[in-house]
């Protein structure tokens, strides 16, 4: 059952669903039908027992059923982890299934290794066409001196291009290309020559086009299945899909690739904490299968396979990229409305408002390491 946004409000229940919400919320300054644009406004008298029930996932599906509205999600969320509701939003079912599934399963395995990108990559060119900027970088910009979306992106794409050291006529491995960003930018400013892989059929169709005439191949395939060498190797913003049992494999892969006095940027977001968890609403509708790493994972996958000569966290500059990204998409979303439906119009709002707000209270990291196979010499990174 769905309730129509434009009816307003309704009147809070006097039921214990909605007391314990109200409990939780204590504190934190999201109220119920409150005056605040992050005060969450109840369009359904059973949202409280479908949140308490199904924790997040019910939280972000009675969202996108227009079970409540709230004007600043990215202000909500914000203030709720920061209230400390992170962990707490998720109900002992959801945490006792997903480590049962880790524990018994490789949920990013070769064999559903394509999963994420059927489902959220292979959605449609036409909506991250609008989303995003004209790099279609879908990735967190650097905003050091930024002052849009699309500088940022610019200015993200050079800093990983003189973090490595590009030459003209390196060989370049970009593993989770996307629609070919970074490809297109080291071949065309850089001069390199590039061969970037992905999961996705309709981002590798776009890449493909984008860079066309250029020294650049781009590949459907599983970084897994990989071989050659290569001068340096660039992953941006693919990382968070290996999955905790594969981050050794990934790490002996790169090593097996990069060529002995060559360099490996790896630009992830990353988790404050090492427990094996995932958002079920995530999970189920934007990045299935993923798992944020956190610096514990990392550094114990790449132990005796890579040396770790740099570390930079700008988590802080997702925020305002992933708010530009919502900006456009609520700007350009008539163009594309008749394709798309309402709900998934909400799911994008609701996920990329969220994932500003957990950025924004520091809840995850945007993390940029670069690694060598221990070349000569001192690494100075440039910032």
């Amino acid at each position: 059952m769905t309730s129509d946004p434009r009816i307003g409000p309704v009147p809070l229940p006097d039921t214990r669903a909605r007391r314990v919400v109200e409990q939780l919320l204590e504190g934190s300054g999201v109220t119920l039908n409150g005056v605040a644009d992050w005060d969450i406004q109840v369009h359904h008298p059973d949202f409280f027992t479908r949140v308490l029930h199904q924790g997040t996932l019910g939280l972000g599906e009675a969202y996108m059923d227009g079970w409540w509205e709230c004007t600043r999600i990215d202000e909500m969320a914000c203030r709720l982890l920061m209230h400390g509701l992170g962990e707490r939003a998720h109900t002992p079912s959801e945490r006792l299934m997903y480590r049962l599934q880790t524990g018994f399963f490789n949920l990013q395995s070769k064999a559903r290794a394509y999963i994420v990108g059927e489902r959220h990559y292979d959605l449609g060119n036409d909506l991250f066409e609008r989303m995003l900027d004209p790099t279609m970088c879908y990735s967190c910009g650097y905003w050091k001196r930024a002052d849009s979306l699309h500088q940022a992106q610019l200015d993200k794409l050079d800093l990983v291009a003189r973090k490595l050291k590009l030459e003209p006529g390196m060989r370049v491995l970009d593993i989770g290309c996307g629609w070919g960003s970074f490809a297109e930018y080291a071949a065309h400013h850089y001069r390199a020559e590039v061969t970037g892989i992905t999961i996705s059929r309709e981002q590798a169709r776009l890449a493909r086009e984008r860079c066309d005439g250029l020294p650049v191949e781009i590949l459907l395939q599983d970084y897994r299945d990989l071989d050659g060498r290569f001068d340096r190797v660039v992953s941006i913003g693919m990382f968070e899909h290996v999955g905790h049992r594969n981050y050794a494999t990934y790490f002996r892969t790169v090593e097996r690739l990069l060529e002995g006095d060559g360099l490996f940027l790896l630009h992830t977001i990353g988790s404050n904490n090492s427990d094996i968890t995932a958002d079920p609403w995530v999970n189920k509708y934007i990045f299935p299968n993923g798992v944020l790493p956190s610096a514990m994972h990392i550094a114990r996958a790449a132990e005796g396979h890579l040396l770790l000569e740099d570390w930079q966290n700008f988590g802080a500059d997702y925020d305002p990229t992933l708010m530009a990204w919502l900006a456009n998409l609520d700007a350009r979303w008539h163009e594309i409305a008749e394709r798309y439906s309402d709900r998934v119009q909400r799911m994008f709002r609701y996920y990329l408002s969220v994932c500003a707000g957990a950025f924004r209270a520091r809840d995850l990291q945007l993390w940029q390491l670069v690694f060598s196979r221990g070349r000569a010499g001192r690494y100075d990174a440039p910032r």
